[in-house]
């Protein structure tokens, strides 16, 4: 995730071990505003299509990565079939986006992507970090 903050030209770096509600910080180095970031993975093209968040984390955003890097061994062909490597996919939300949907089922908390309205507007949305730290537009890189 660190990676992708940056390719995307938001400065960021990963927060000491155990911080409760974050594992990275993005900042706007001119003036000095940061933003809290709590990562979250499915390695399995077959997951359930819910992660696992807490309600009042305290975070800016939420970035979930569908790392969509096989099936979880349901079988020779997955739980569902189809392929089973993908490339991964990238949530960008703002945290009270999600948190207005986390549901608790047992002793977990979780998100079901199902519930986040238009939940597919969220991907690869590095701009709204951009946004919210004020941090000027990236230029598009030129075709050689």
């Amino acid at each position: 995730m660190l990676g992708q903050l940056l390719l995307s030209g938001i400065p960021a770096h990963k927060s000491y071990t155990r911080y409760p509600g974050f594992d990275l910080t993005a900042l706007n180095p001119a003036t000095g505003k940061s933003c809290k970031i709590q990562v979250k993975s499915r390695w399995a093209t077959d997951y359930d299509r819910t992660f696992p968040l807490k309600r009042g984390s305290d975070c800016d955003f939420v970035v979930f990565a569908e790392l969509n890097r096989g099936f979880r061994g349901y079988g020779k062909n997955g739980s569902g079939g189809g392929v089973a490597v993908k490339a991964p996919r990238f949530f960008v939300f703002p945290f009270k986006v999600v948190d207005s949907v986390i549901y608790v089922a047992g002793s977990w908390s979780k998100v079901k992507l199902a519930s986040v309205p238009n939940a597919d507007i969220y991907l690869d949305r590095w701009d709204l970090i951009r946004k919210f730290l004020r941090l000027p537009a990236v230029a598009a890189p030129e075709e050689s």
